[in-house]
């Protein structure tokens, strides 16, 4: 497994959560992001700290149990949940949980699941559709629980009422797939909700691209 230096992680730490503030995908102290740097260390961002001021020092050290290896800082109180997709799925080293408009907003709207076959570029991404975690109260291992079935055969989640969840082989990665899913939760409400008669793929085009899916991602 090839896991990124503690310099490199901590600096992509810093970038990204300043990228989730400037883009407003994160208010206040909202959102948490991780990196995995050793098969039992992870770097992850401070519980109560804006993104979008953050500096490598704030960052916080965690071993695979949850706890505190380097820092005057505590954790993100999320921190169960990016460590349970980690121990669920070696391959992750880069996880993101964001609250993006858009994405949100399907969140909180009581679907199972987002179609992504409206468009060829999110089915490639996505497969057919994103799923919607069952709700679970913040900062308990409820959290952890209902994202685990959704690690080895997915790369993003919306949380029911919550916000969104992305991870990756790579932090830059899952940060790019945070930004695809708000794009195309955007997307797709505009084209069903406000302009309406929007086209699906037919299921010729959508078994090609999940060919395509399954070879880039599964």
């Amino acid at each position: 497994m090839n896991y990124p230096s503690e310099f490199d992680a901590k600096a992509m730490i810093c970038e990204y959560g300043k990228r989730l503030y400037a883009m407003q995908f994160v208010a206040g102290n909202e959102g948490n992001i991780s990196c995995r740097t050793e098969e039992n260390e992870v770097w992850i961002t401070p519980t109560m700290e804006s993104k979008g001021y953050l500096t490598p020092d704030m960052l916080v050290k965690l071993d695979m149990d949850g706890n505190v290896l380097s820092s005057p800082y505590l954790p993100s109180s999320e921190s169960k949940m990016h460590i349970g997709l980690y121990k669920e799925n070696p391959s992750i080293t880069g996880v993101v949980h964001a609250h993006p408009p858009f994405a949100s907003a399907f969140a909180c709207c009581g679907e199972n699941t987002i179609p992504s076959f409206m468009m060829p570029e999110p089915t490639i991404q996505f497969g057919k559709e994103i799923p919607i975690a069952r709700y679970a109260t913040p900062g308990t291992i409820e959290v952890p629980d209902s994202v685990k079935p959704y690690a080895n055969k997915h790369r993003a989640i919306l949380l029911a009422n919550h916000g969104a969840l992305t991870w990756a082989p790579t932090l830059k990665d899952a940060m790019f797939t945070m930004e695809k899913l708000e794009s195309h939760c955007k997307t797709y409400l505009i084209a069903s909700k406000f302009i309406g008669n929007h086209q699906m793929l037919s299921d010729k085009d959508t078994e090609v691209l999940l060919d395509m899916h399954d070879k880039l991602f599964v």
